[in-house]
């Protein structure tokens, strides 16, 4: 496994109806890196975003989805999803208040 730096783990954020409706209860979404393990993303988000607590961390592997081109079938890239839940005296991450 490659050496993965905090800025290396966390890839964007996930921005869908279901997510931004779990941040009410300070749960928020991201793509991580796929070899990334549920330690290092509590580490890179408690680091990229200041005054931030990790309570949990859920992960979740999506296979890619097949994609056809006539009579040639493949995939699309697997991805990691990361489910973050921030403690209750925590303050909130700061890109998602816009939203």
């Amino acid at each position: 496994m490659a050496d993965l730096k905090y800025y290396d783990i966390i890839l964007k954020p996930v921005v869908t109806e279901n997510s931004m409706s779990m941040m009410d209860s300070k749960k928020y979404t991201f793509l991580v890196h796929p070899e990334a393990n549920k330690i290092q993303i509590k580490q890179a988000v408690e680091k990229m975003f200041e005054g931030t607590k990790v309570e949990s961390v859920h992960t979740m592997n999506c296979m890619g989805k097949k994609k056809r081109r006539g009579m040639i079938v493949g995939r699309t890239a697997k991805t990691k999803k990361a489910i973050v839940q921030l403690t209750a005296d925590s303050k909130e991450i700061e890109i998602f208040q816009g939203m």
